[in-house]
């Protein structure tokens, strides 16, 4: 590895993560070329290799004598920091143990990842993001991404200068009010944008210097995280209205203006304010939500895979969805589209699926106070308060849940359904855990392993007369990151639907027969980058072919895309960027004179560490 000159490194700022004692400047051109020492180096996450550095390089890089003298390589430290994750027993001590290591050094905390996707994930991500997004004021470390506030209403340029890497291309944003079935989380819903960028990296190679990771505080209506003296956000009502609208119009007008052709994903925003999002900029900048679209992505995957077990097609099939919020109205449209593709005329699509919310069966008598997006689903049929009555009443053959109801799906709902299906469909999708609509255990078990089963949560396999049946998790992770990793290949100007049904229909073919042996409906998580390539590859060919790609097309688009992976190996990484020095003070001279020393008592007070920020 050829290393830059000996101790201090020469390098151009916006290329450098910023460091302890950095001196700041918000213009790009006047900013000083700065430096960096191998003391530095140990203290950035993005080029800290620890006990890695072999002799050379520490010779070289100013670090003799900072790190242990014996080196190691990056397998005897993916060892070391499993067998320390293999003593922790709370999933979220785990958490914080990995989130920890992303800190310290950020290509090891990936490639650990990535070689454990399938055993690291649900630490990561959920179930176990759910409750560190709950209790994330008290194991706040040190904070990651960008916080903007409402009070920051008229600045909001300002703060995105404050970020130090130029060359941004995923954003995921969140204003935390409604966090997987948790609620209004506030400004403790930053763990979901951390945790969703961290699986881009780790599933699609998306650099984890090009990533973004936003948290919008409009204030929180949660009276617990008001009166938490942890809480890390402003204790206030939630904005909203017109003031709500003009300031998000501010935050992603400036993302597009300052990153032209960024991706921005929203994320866990309440109902309204999703789908208004969604609609007034889907057709302006390069956006999607994934709680409407990547949701209806992965379970139209899932039910692709289920109709080729049961040898039927989609539009053969009819849905009732518990929940009619955005995920499930996502999945339903895309579902209908699916179904208009297979021949079936879209008022007969949109019939054969059917909505349970809070009140009961969705239907034409209560248009008047359905929202709008429940109101294509309004069926001309009689009121059902209850899902049992309905399941009874509709005979679907596909069950879906998004309602967040924890065991909501009963035995005597799931004995209905087995009843009427010789292959009942049951998909329950509800995060985190403790909110699925039943277990794994409970739906094979109840329907004698006949049921073609996902959930949106990880279950472990069931074990069932001699045979043993793997439920497939209907993660967005198998969607997202693929679709992230298009936008980077072929330079994405929107994204529409039909680029979800590709992914859809991509994720779909990757399920083998032996997947399918297991009653599994999704690929193996072990393979989700090369699942993250070919659905890259296949959303990338659409844009191109409709006119929505940016880039010249390579010869090998699939190639291409494992070619832009992240691949988290030290010797990928520069040595030679990054950097820092102390702020420079209005009088040089005088600065660089020692503090006169105090004889007596008042002296030895003086040279005392106070351990006060001030």
């Amino acid at each position: 590895m050829k290393l830059a000159s000996r101790r201090m490194l020469t390098i151009r700022p916006p290329t450098a993560l910023p460091l302890a004692g950095f001196a700041h400047s918000r213009g790009l051109a006047d900013r000083p070329v700065r430096k960096v020492s191998g003391y530095d180096i140990l203290r950035d996450p993005s080029k800290n290799f620890g006990m890695a550095f072999d002799e050379a390089a520490r010779k070289e890089l100013g670090i003799r004598g900072l790190l242990p003298p014996r080196a190691c390589t990056m397998a005897d430290q993916k060892r070391r920091v499993l067998g320390q994750l293999a003593k922790i027993e709370n999933p979220l001590d785990k958490y914080v143990s990995l989130m920890a290591l992303q800190e310290r050094n950020q290509t090891l905390f990936y490639r650990i990842i990535i070689d454990n996707v399938y055993e690291m994930m649900p630490y990561i991500y959920t179930p176990t993001v759910g409750e560190a997004c709950q209790k994330y004021g008290h194991i706040f470390q040190r904070p990651r991404g960008l916080y903007i506030s409402i009070e920051d209403k008229g600045s909001v340029r300002e703060i995105l200068d404050n970020w130090p890497h130029e060359d941004v291309q995923v954003v995921v944003m969140t204003d935390g009010e409604r966090i997987l079935g948790l609620g209004d989380l506030g400004t403790y819903g930053m763990g979901i944008p951390v945790g969703k960028l961290n699986l881009y990296t780790a599933c699609a190679g998306i650099h984890p210097d090009r990533t973004l990771p936003i948290q919008i505080d409009v204030g929180t209506n949660s009276s617990v995280l008001a009166d938490d003296p942890f809480y890390t956000g402003i204790p206030k009502h939630r904005v909203r209205g017109e003031k709500y609208d003009e300031f998000m119009d501010e935050v992603i007008t400036a993302l597009d203006n300052k990153w032209p052709g960024l991706l921005i994903q929203f994320e866990d925003f309440g109902n309204k304010n999703a789908f208004r999002l969604l609609e007034n900029y889907r057709q302006k900048i390069c956006t999607f939500n994934d709680d409407i679209q990547g949701t209806a992505s992965v379970a139209l995957a899932g039910l692709m895979g289920a109709v080729k077990t049961k040898g039927t097609t989609l539009k053969d099939e009819t849905f009732v969805f518990l929940g009619a919020g955005e995920a499930g109205t996502g999945i339903a449209d895309l579902i209908v589209d699916q179904m208009v593709e297979e021949g079936l005329p879209e008022a007969e699509a949109r019939a054969k699926c059917w909505f349970v919310d809070s009140k009961g069966l969705v239907v034409q008598s209560r248009k008047a106070e359905l929202q709008h997006h429940k109101l294509p689903y309004a069926h001309n049929h009689e009121m059902i308060r209850d899902l049992k009555s309905v399941v009874e009443i509709i005979k679907p053959t596909g069950l879906i849940g998004v309602s967040t109801q924890g065991g909501a799906f009963t035995k005597q709902i799931v004995d209905i359904m087995s009843a009427n299906n010789e292959r009942p469909i049951i998909m329950a999708l509800s995060n985190p855990t403790s909110c699925a609509e039943c277990t794994a255990e409970e739906a094979f078990g109840w329907t004698d392993g006949k049921v073609l089963f996902a959930s949106g949560s990880p279950f472990a396999p069931v074990t069932l007369n001699g045979r043993t049946y793997y439920p497939g998790q209907g993660n967005n992770t198998y969607i997202f990151p693929g679709v992230g990793l298009a936008v980077v290949v072929a330079g994405i100007k929107t994204i529409t639907d039909d680029m979800f049904r590709k992914a859809s229909r991509s994720l779909a073919d990757q399920v083998t027969r032996e997947d399918m042996g297991k009653a599994c409906l999704y690929p193996p998580l072990e393979n989700i980058r090369e699942v993250s390539a070919k659905i890259a590859a296949a959303v990338a060919e659409y844009a191109w072919e409709i006119g929505a790609a940016t880039k010249p097309k390579p010869e090998n688009v699939e190639q291409a895309c494992h070619d832009a992976m992240y691949k988290a190996n030290y010797n990928e990484m520069l040595l030679g960027r990054g950097g820092a020095t102390k702020p420079k003070p209005e009088n040089v001279e005088q600065a660089s004179v020692p503090r006169r020393y105090v004889p007596g008592q008042q002296a030895c007070l003086d040279a005392m560490y106070q351990a006060n920020y001030e």
